[in-house]
């Protein structure tokens, strides 16, 4: 079974839409051992088909998805885009991912032409930088453990969780720091490092609710579904240099863990928000 995608090119590829109307384009599928496609891949080509359908001058600087269905690794997923929106600062799109004539995956992405406006920032937490000694690689073992071909076009290093690596934090129980970055160079323009991050977004960060547990993908201790997807840009950054994602999940309950996550660059910048909210119920064996 071939890895998929193994690296940026591959990456670049999967994400190249086919336009087959207007608003209406189909994203391929690459080989794959999982058995329903990777959530990052059906969020990151939303992005792009919705992309496609605004003026180069505006910029995505957020998105808002829900997963509906299980996608089939093995068909084209169909997206078609709805103009919400066309203002002088702002528009919208909303993208409802396709296969088998139902909807798998909605998205509402707003785009922004560029602005100057106060700033702030909050500061990026003191950690190891991805060559320290301390920072673990994900290893080819535990990508395989994971089904988690699509990791390829990640290099992944661990700096710790509060079940591992993390000093405790009572306000926080549920903590998660990973260092991530594309595996090989992107083209400069922001397009693609946008993208590319929302590929390698949904990658990880559900491990922060788990860690509080003591449970893992890898022991396949828990049932574990996307349920929803938040991005929000704020500032210009390349996915293809080290970013730290700093996660924290404030609750798990009724069988669902929520996360949130800054993200960092190395240089301390913060250029990005996450959300997301998971399905997470014990499954009936470990019951």
């Amino acid at each position: 079974m071939a890895e998929v995608p193994r690296d940026a090119d591959e990456l670049l590829t999967l994400l190249d839409l086919e336009r087959i109307d207007d608003d209406l384009f189909r994203g391929a599928q690459m080989p794959t051992s999982r058995p329903m496609v990777f959530g990052g891949q059906v969020a990151a080509q939303s992005l792009v088909a919705a992309s496609r359908t605004v003026p180069d001058e505006y910029v995505a600087h957020s998105l808002h998805s829900y997963f509906l269905q299980p996608g089939d690794p093995s068909t084209p997923t169909i997206y078609d885009v709805e103009n919400l929106r066309d203002g002088r600062s702002f528009v919208t799109r909303r993208v409802i991912a396709q296969q088998h004539g139902r909807p798998i995956y909605a998205q509402t992405v707003n785009f922004q032409k560029d602005e100057a406006g106060y700033e702030h920032e909050e500061s990026m937490p003191d950690v190891p930088g991805p060559d320290d000694p301390s920072v673990r690689p994900v290893s080819r073992k535990a990508q395989e453990e994971l089904h988690a071909d699509q990791w390829n076009v990640a290099d992944i290093r661990f700096v710790g969780s509060s079940a591992s690596g993390l000093d405790d934090d009572p306000l926080h129980p549920g903590r998660q720091r990973v260092w991530l970055r594309v595996s090989s160079p992107l083209p400069d323009d922001q397009f693609f490092h946008r993208a590319a991050f929302t590929y390698l977004s949904d990658m990880t960060l559900i491990g922060a609710a788990m860690a509080p547990h003591g449970i893992s993908f890898g022991r396949g201790d828990a049932f574990v579904a996307s349920l929803d997807h938040a991005v929000w840009f704020h500032r210009p950054f390349r996915a293809d240099e080290w970013w730290l994602y700093d996660q924290v999940s404030p609750s798990a309950s009724g069988g669902r863990g929520l996360v949130l996550a800054r993200v960092f660059t190395q240089s301390g910048e913060l250029v990005a928000s996450v959300a997301q909210e998971a399905v997470l119920r014990p499954r009936k064996a470990a019951r």
